[in-house]
């Protein structure tokens, strides 16, 4: 199928030849799609790879960042390059195949209320990714998760369920949600000059989640579509350096709570939650720390 009027929208650093795999998958599938690549400075052979295999092609353009610029602002920059109807962000460790597209897209055109599109998100192994689907992790969710409170689910499915929905059963249509992955996120261009862009004070995850979150004040359904797979090699881009992910990530994630529900939550409740979010990371990077030092 020729999609025409889709822009792809990639961000790379150090993905080595995930991305030039991932550019391939898009290119077999949707030949005159527009493929815009965002390079956060990498300093593998990522980029020259991609630009090997595919010399003066007419259909992507490579936007070589000097630093690292974070995921929200190279997103950005892409959609401001791009030249279609229809925004497909994509994670440089993923790969398509043929019915991805065409199936989100479907969905995306089924109504005007839907914002945002996302696909199944599969391992190597063919077991679906957790963020495919998901609630929107909010402090008390965030409390279950971290304190292990989901055994209780089953008494009380409302109070302690988990926010990763991946392991429900997979639908038979597409479905509303409360949030997807931003390895895999379709958009109109209206909507996003509606909702505007990525949070650029996100440097690396939970700018996802935030986008959800502002698609659906805007009052947008979010969609997981379970017949438009992808394979996604996750950790492919950050394997290199985990501690720094997980500070971003952690960061991010106190910055999503003190934005969209620092007025919902007493505030014992928030800072326990905030100090939750440390622990775990301090936990992480000592373990990091003395694997490392030992060679485990």
């Amino acid at each position: 199928m020729k999609e025409t009027n889709l822009s792809v929208i990639i961000v790379n650093f150090n993905s080595n030849e995930h991305v030039t795999a991932c550019v391939k998958s898009v290119l077999d599938h949707a030949p005159e799609t527009e493929v815009i690549i965002v390079d956060n400075a990498s300093s593998d052979n990522s980029i020259s790879l991609l630009e090997s295999t595919f010399p003066n092609h007419a259909q992507i353009e490579v936007i070589h960042n000097q630093t690292n610029q974070g995921f929200s602002v190279a997103c950005n920059l892409g959609t401001q390059h791009a030249n279609n109807e229809y925004l497909l962000y994509l994670n440089p460790d993923c790969m398509i195949y043929e019915s991805t597209i065409p199936k989100l897209i479907a969905c995306l055109k089924e109504n005007d209320s839907i914002g945002m599109v996302g696909g199944r998100l599969l391992d190597s192994d063919g077991s679906e990714q957790p963020g495919s689907r998901r609630s929107v992790p909010t402090p008390w969710r965030t409390l279950v998760r971290v304190f292990r409170l989901s055994f209780l689910s089953k008494r009380y499915p409302r109070l302690f369920s988990d926010f990763n929905l991946h392991q429900q059963k997979v639908p038979e249509h597409p479905i509303e949600v409360e949030a997807i992955s931003g390895a895999c996120m379709l958009i109109r261009r209206q909507t996003y000059e509606e909702v505007e862009g990525l949070d650029e004070k996100y440097f690396l995850h939970c700018e996802d989640l935030d986008w959800c979150m502002r698609f659906r004040l805007k009052g947008l359904k979010i969609m997981f579509v379970p017949d438009a797979i992808l394979t996604h090699f996750q950790g492919a881009c950050s394997q290199s350096r985990p501690v720094m992910v997980e500070w971003h990530k952690h960061k991010g994630m106190v910055r999503f709570y003190r934005k969209f529900f620092r007025h919902q939550y007493p505030g014992v409740l928030m800072w326990t939650v905030i100090i939750a979010i440390w622990i775990r990371f301090g936990t992480f990077a000592t373990y990091s720390f003395f694997k490392r030092v030992l060679g485990l």
